[in-house]
């Protein structure tokens, strides 16, 4: 169970930890830095789950820091690099069975915005990881991962509107994990924004992906809602709450980031 919940933990971080999404939304938008431009972003993440198996209460927590910098190529096309940092703490009826930190697979991606006309714009986005994380800990599948992601946004002032049409292809060097843990993943989300004044957003998601688990019949989802507040045209500062809409989902978690482009 342990091992699993991390796979859940480290696949969500693959497919959006390194995104060069309006945090907190997890879902992506099409937005590019521009030529020569650049974005670090720095996020947190606090997440509990609390669940009964066989007469057994097992609650978790989950601590996650991350950086997120991303540079433009060219005006449409950015290269984004993303590090992440989880500590990941398990309870059996009040029993620490698992407390463990450090930093997970980095992840590696091209953003690419090839359509753009009357509010619509389309973005394809491909990534890899890099192993960084230790497996025999949970925070890493030990081998290298690759995925791929369409992104579709529509702007109707002063609504913004986000699709993302995610897959991910995961390997393990360790052999229980990918006997207990499937290789392919999708991810489908919707998310939007609207913006109440020149500084301030409220934001919602909601999205569901393929459980890894190969035991669990049943698909993580969640919603989402956050604002987004920025201090200045080049500095932002989130807050964002998520829940979980199914069983396989993490219960709750609150999101927080700093977004500074330069």
């Amino acid at each position: 169970m342990i091992s699993n919940l991390a796979k859940v933990i480290l696949i969500m971080v693959v497919m959006t930890g390194t995104a060069f999404e309006a945090h907190s939304l997890i879902t992506d938008d099409t937005s590019t830095n521009g030529k020569g431009k650049f974005q670090l972003e720095l996020t947190g993440e606090f997440s509990y789950d609390k669940e009964k198996s066989a007469g057994i209460t097992v609650k978790e927590k989950g601590y996650e820091a991350g950086a997120a910098f991303s540079a433009g190529i060219l005006d449409t096309l950015d290269i984004v690099c993303g590090i992440p940092y989880q500590w990941n703490r398990t309870k059996e009826d009040g029993v620490i069975v698992s407390d463990e930190d450090g930093i997970s697979d980095i992840g590696v991606e091209l953003k690419w915005r090839f359509f753009e006309q009357n509010g619509f714009s389309f973005a394809f986005k491909p990534g890899f990881t890099i192993p960084s994380g230790n497996e025999d800990k949970g925070l890493g599948t030990g081998r290298v991962c690759y995925g791929a992601t369409f992104i579709a946004t529509k702007e109707i002032d002063p609504f913004t509107f986000y699709i993302n049409l995610g897959y991910t292809h995961n390997k393990y060097k360790l052999k229980e994990d990918e006997d207990s843990n499937e290789k392919n993943i999708w991810h489908i989300s919707l998310a939007g924004t609207y913006q109440i004044s020149e500084k301030l957003q409220v934001v919602a998601n909601i999205g569901v992906e393929r459980n890894p688990d190969k035991e669990s019949g049943t698909d993580p989802s969640f919603a989402l809602i956050g604002l987004i507040y920025s201090i200045t045209p080049d500095l932002d500062v989130d807050l964002g709450f998520k829940e979980g809409l199914s069983s396989s989902e993490t219960d709750a978690a609150l999101l927080t980031g700093l977004t500074m482009r330069f």
